[in-house]
């Protein structure tokens, strides 16, 4: 018995430990209203998993203890070969819950839709995400800026994101803001998120997509809307132009890439990158001092 006591304090130290240093999770601490929605979905889907683990497992260590082989009192009952009860009790509650599970599922999935605008007022900021080798280009159409590996955002106030890919296909993600989203060449997706605390927070891929892959991360700047404002202010003054020539140097395969800024945007970049994955043989898709800006290139 001592042995037994010895085992289940021992799992619970384990359970404690585990969850006060998981405090330090990207997903258990999130700064975004997706990303806390997210994280009580998770707690509400472990908790009910546990209702079948936790008897599982007690089960487990009762039944070795009740039927050990130094046990020489025990009732032996050949013939006892069925239990109505029993069955009931291990059929019934798991579908039980996985009723209970389908349905938040079915409602979580629809309520936090990537795609779905937030219940927020206000005009959203809108920014373009292309992947590239090995970094990440954010376009600001409103604003006429772009930058690479760098996001600023202000707070409590709707982003809405259009991802594409220039490069193999890729995965954007800020854990502490909301979940990951694919980008794909020829195609659009898109993600809403807000922030609701000012800090700085890591974005990165989650895709693999070859050697450089490690080092396409990026920080997230959510600030006050006057900072926000002063930022783009600053950036739209920025000595780099992103033409059609400096977009088709950034193209090419680079490692660690620190932050850049642009201002000057060529216009419809983000829809010409997927343009010419989707129609790349046709003509007429852009004006002639363009074509010859990008060197003959397919951008």
């Amino acid at each position: 018995m001592k042995k037994l006591k010895t085992i289940l304090l021992t799992l619970v130290t384990a359970g404690l430990t585990l969850l006060l240093t998981s405090c330090k999770f990207a997903l258990l601490d999130p700064k975004g209203i997706i990303a806390a929605s997210e994280k009580e979905l998770m707690i509400d889907s472990t908790l009910l998993m546990l209702i079948v683990v936790i008897p599982v497992i007690l089960i487990t260590f009762w039944f070795a203890w009740r039927y050990r082989a130094t046990r020489k009192n025990g009732t032996y009952r050949p013939d006892q070969h069925d239990n109505s009860m029993i069955e009931v009790v291990c059929w019934a509650i798991p579908c039980v819950i996985i009723a209970i599970l389908g349905t938040m599922t079915w409602i979580s999935s629809h309520r936090l839709d990537p795609y779905r605008p937030l219940d927020m007022k206000g005009k959203p900021v809108v920014i373009q995400a292309i992947s590239l080798n090995w970094k990440w280009m954010f376009i600001y159409p409103n604003k006429k800026i772009a930058t690479i590996n760098y996001v600023q955002i202000p707070v409590n106030r709707q982003v809405k994101i259009y991802i594409t890919s220039d490069a193999p296909m890729n995965s954007l993600e800020i854990p502490r803001l909301a979940g990951q989203i694919y980008s794909m060449g020829g195609m659009r997706t898109q993600l809403h998120l807000a922030a609701n605390t000012i800090g700085v927070y890591r974005g990165l891929s989650t895709n693999f997509s070859g050697g450089g892959f490690a080092g396409m991360h990026f920080k997230v700047h959510v600030t006050s809307e006057k900072d926000y404002k002063a930022w783009v202010h600053k950036t739209q003054r920025a000595p780099k132009k992103l033409t059609l020539v400096e977009y088709n140097k950034l193209m090419q395969n680079s490692e660690n890439n620190p932050p850049e800024f642009f201002s000057g945007v060529a216009n419809n970049l983000f829809e010409k990158v997927i343009m010419k994955y989707m129609k790349p043989h046709v003509k007429g898709m852009y004006t002639i001092e363009e074509e010859r800006a990008a060197k003959g290139k397919t951008l």
